[in-house]
This record gives structure tokens, sequence and C-alpha cells, in this order.
């Protein structure tokens, strides 16, 4: 009797991890020149919504582009990031709040793409964040959708 109880307590703690595992998502972000809505060097989608624990994949679709963080929407105490030239780059997000990226080629494009991790607030902070030029247009788009229910 001891030993089936043993082995139930084994297998449900087995199944319990199994899904505590399967419970983090892959986050698909493309790298492209031209966007489906016809905008001309985008990360696809801009916008995206991710917990913690997630992988945001960044895939190159297209040659010639990277990732980087933008520093001045990143949280406090995470580790940039900056991958290679057309090359796949996977973060794992650690902790809730903003993570705003950029492909460094094409960054006075506007290319870059936000990441809202967990229930980060768009706080009056958060808003008064300048990014210059298109790119900035992209981040308040981005922005905009984060703050929308």
């Amino acid at each position: 009797m001891k030993k089936i109880f043993t082995t139930a307590i084994l297998t449900a703690a087995m199944l319990s991890s199994a899904s505590f595992a399967a419970s983090a998502a892959d986050v698909i972000i493309n790298l492209k020149n031209k966007g489906a809505d016809g905008t001309a060097m985008v990360f696809e989608p801009a916008f995206a919504r991710a917990a913690v624990g997630d992988t945001i994949k960044f895939m190159p679709v297209d040659k010639g582009h990277f990732v980087q963080n933008l520093p001045m929407m990143w949280p406090e105490g995470m580790a940039e990031v900056k991958g290679k030239v057309s090359e796949e780059l996977d973060f794992k997000v650690e902790k809730d709040g903003f993570y705003a990226f950029k492909c460094a080629p094409h960054f006075a494009m506007g290319m870059v793409a936000l990441i809202q991790v967990g229930n980060a607030p768009v706080t009056d902070a958060v808003k008064a964040i300048k990014v210059p030029g298109p790119a900035g247009k992209r981040i308040e788009a981005a922005l905009a959708l984060a703050a929308a229910p």
C-alpha cells in the first residue's frame, strides 16, 4: 500500500511540474523589410503581450536586421540584449514591465517593437519616455494598444 501511495505522489508531482513547464509560451516576432500593411522595415507584430517565463523569438524573415534592446524602455536590472545580423534571437522575459527593441540599422526608419510583460501598466512615467522620430510614433501606437483592455 505504501508503494502505491508513493507512486501516486510522484506521478502527481511529475504531472504538476510538466503542466508548469508547459505554461510558458513562445512569442514570435518577425523582422521584415516590408510589413503586411506595406510599411517598410518592421517588426511584425510591433506590439505583443507576454508573461514572465515566456520566450520572445525574433525571426529574421529578411536579411540585414538584428535585435537590440532600447535602454530608455527597459526594466531596471535586466541585462542588455544584442543579437547578430540576420540571426534568430531568443529572449526569455524574467520580470514584468515594458521591453522595447530596435533593429539597430533601421532604427531611424522606425523599426521598433514593444513587449508588455505581465500586468505592466501604461503609467505617466512610461508615457513620458521619448523615443525620437518614426520609432517614437510606433512606440506611441504600441503603448496605445498596451493601454487598451
